[in-house]
């Protein structure tokens, strides 16, 4: 009688295993980016067994701020480093230059932040997030409220569908006191010159559109292990 199958593994444990696999770029002896997000917790849960090696971290939200240090590692201030080693963050979309759409956990601008003060850009996902052309995901646009109107006509012309995001029935607020557009229905053929143009908008604080920042690595979680994609 032959042996049953093994259960393919779950998201959850694709992203821990994930997580686990960036320690491998973590930069030891300093002070490492840090992202948001589900996959990125696991890797901080991943993390804080090294959290001896490194200095600390610079976090891109309140929310994994409050779970690096409940871990008992030191979160320093974006401005009192000069440059970090690497950002390791997630993606809700990534396409085959390493280009990303990410803003789901609302975090964006901070995380384009700490992805330009870092020399590498390490990105973990499962194999869901790989996209031949971005937008399936809807694209996170963080805005002035007062703007709001007019940006969703603005991406209507662009053939997009924006809404304001909401939590518990209000407008959700980010960590920087301004409120999400999602918008559907786009097909991102050019990331840089999109991004490029929609961060001109007035009113539009950050696009969700990561092609200046993009990553030079990402670590895919896959049913068969981690696999490595070098975008340099």
């Amino acid at each position: 009688m032959s042996a049953p199958a093994s259960a393919a593994p779950s998201q959850d444990e694709l992203k821990a295993l994930v997580g686990r696999a960036a320690l491998e770029h973590v930069v030891r002896g300093e002070i490492v980016g840090v992202g948001t997000g589900s996959t990125v917790n696991k890797f901080i849960d991943a993390l804080a067994t090294i959290k001896d090696e490194i200095k600390g971290a610079v976090s891109s939200s309140v929310a994994s701020t409050e779970r690096l240090r409940a871990l008992g590692i030191e979160v320093f201030d974006s401005n009192a480093v000069d440059e970090l080693a690497v950002y390791i963050d997630g993606a809700d979309e990534i396409d085959g230059r390493g280009h990303m759409i990410k803003g789901g956990g609302a975090a964006l601008t901070r995380e384009k932040i700490v992805a330009a003060q870092s020399r590498r850009f390490v990105c973990i996902a499962d194999a869901s997030k790989r996209v031949e052309v971005l937008g399936a995901f809807p694209l996170p646009v963080e805005i002035i409220p007062m703007a709001a109107r007019r940006l969703m006509r603005q991406f209507a012309a662009l053939g997009g569908l924006a809404q304001v995001r909401e939590k518990d029935g209000l407008p959700l607020v980010t960590d920087n006191g301004q409120h999400i557009l999602d918008v559907t229905g786009l097909k991102i053929a050019d990331p840089l010159a999109f991004e490029s143009e929609v961060n001109q908008w007035p009113g539009v604080v950050t696009v969700g559109v990561f092609a200046h920042q993009k990553a030079q690595i990402c670590l895919l979680a896959t049913p068969e292990g981690v696999q490595t994609l070098r975008y340099d």
